[in-house]
């Protein structure tokens, strides 16, 4: 097992690319085993060949026929309405408007890069700092990969065989809850700093506004209802879901809205293509790295280097939890999920922890690390969009990350806020 982490070290080291890291280690270490190498190519097809794995790419392009075709902008619309009145009212609509999108995108890239371009500029008229107004989308736009569906969530419960439909129905309590206290901090911190205009409230004229909004995104409000009330009705799986929402998602845009044309069409799926097979590509390599891990018998070595340490789940979920958020910093979410989902759910099963409970964390946990220095993805989107340096950025980003931090916790040691609708 050393020359398997060791190399992969180095490569990392080396900023070789995730996918051929994983490649390169693991061949070095079958090699040493003297595994023959026709095993290699049938690991890496077998971990492709999955039904499962079909709705990433579809989600990947649902997200950009949403960018693209009006669903957003009518979300954007509805979320303004509902909290425009309230002091920090625009900062709260954009942890509205990523919790809304997050019900159909499953990418937290896509939601803080959608969001992000039509609500930071607006905010930045109504007098937020562009700081505050970039930590407000990068942090919400986490919610893209624990609100379902979530691309992390196939790509855990393909790699480690718990139910993806289990892991949607589990993240739907903790992403609300996540997301009200999003907005919560939000509020505020605008009503403590004086950000933002805030409207007079006129009843009568707030529930016009709401109800021509709402009409207006009708059809938009009532794709997650589709997507989301089919999976957990039994209706549908979330892979044919994922069909169902690139279907929906075309026929809004070209028929009903009229923004998509056919011409646009093959940009975005080319798009969508390249997206998805980096992803693919990654899951196939980290299937080489986890059939390393099996003939090693890493999970049981781990498993009783911890049983050492201790033997209490709960300080088990502490360590995890301090181990993924330091990962979370450095490492992708999608390749922190393929190399280490496989080796740490076994080994939280054998401490009495519910596998889709322990997926949650893992999910919730790196996707924190989206949002932390110095690969976290949504602050090169929030920072590219507002047009402000990494430094400026750390101090208004503080104040959410302890936010997200402590629904962790939360998340973390009440699991029942996670299978609350699974028992």
């Amino acid at each position: 097992m050393i020359l398997l982490v060791a190399s992969l070290f180095i490569l990392f080291v080396a900023s070789v690319p995730i996918a051929l890291a994983l490649g390169i280690a693991s061949l070095a270490t079958l090699t040493d085993l003297g595994i023959p190498f026709i095993a290699i190519p049938q690991v890496v097809f077998e971990s492709l060949d999955s039904f499962s794995l079909m709705a990433l790419p579809l989600y990947v392009l649902a997200g950009k026929l949403m960018q693209h075709g009006g669903i957003a902008e009518r979300l954007v619309g509805v979320a303004k309405a509902l909290v425009s009145w309230v002091w920090g009212g625009l900062a709260s609509a954009v942890v509205m408007t990523s919790m809304m999108f997050a019900t159909i995108s499953g990418s937290s890239a896509a939601t803080a890069a959608a969001v992000g371009s039509m609500l930071i500029p607006e905010m930045e008229k109504q007098n937020y700092p562009r700081p505050f107004s970039a930590a407000t989308t990068a942090s919400s736009g986490e919610l893209g990969v624990i609100i379902p569906p979530s691309v992390a969530m196939v790509i855990y419960g393909v790699i480690t065989g718990v139910s993806i439909t289990d892991l949607f129905i589990a993240g739907l309590l903790p992403g609300l809850m996540i997301g009200a206290s999003l907005m919560t901090t939000a509020i505020l911190i605008s009503w403590i700093m004086g950000y933002g205009q805030r409207q007079v409230f006129q009843p009568s004229l707030w529930l016009a506004e709401v109800g021509r909004a709402a009409w207006r995104a009708s059809l938009s409000l009532l794709m997650p209802v589709i997507i989301l009330g089919g999976i957990f009705g039994g209706i549908f799986t979330a892979t044919e879901a994922a069909v169902v929402a690139v279907f929906y998602a075309l026929f809004l845009g070209i028929v009903v809205y009229g923004q998509l044309k056919l011409r646009d069409l093959p940009a975005l799926f080319a798009s969508a293509a390249v997206t998805s097979s980096v992803v693919m590509i990654i899951v196939a390599f980290a299937a080489m790295f986890g059939f390393a891990l099996h003939m090693l018998r890493a999970p049981q070595e781990i498993g009783k280097l911890l049983a050492t340490i201790t033997d209490n789940p709960i300080y088990f979920l502490l360590l995890v939890n301090l181990f993924l958020l330091i990962v979370g910093m450095f490492m992708e979410t999608f390749a922190a999920i393929v190399i280490l989902g496989p080796i740490l759910s076994p080994i939280a099963v054998a401490y009495g922890i519910d596998p889709v409970h322990f997926g949650l964390i893992m999910i919730v946990n790196l996707a924190v690390g989206m949002v932390t220095p110095p690969v976290g993805v949504n602050l090169f989107i929030a920072c590219g969009i507002s047009r402000i340096s990494m430094e400026e950025l750390i101090r208004p980003l503080s104040v959410f990350l302890l936010v997200l931090i402590a629904n962790l916790m939360v998340i973390t040691y009440v699991p029942s806020l996670s299978l609350v609708f699974l028992r």
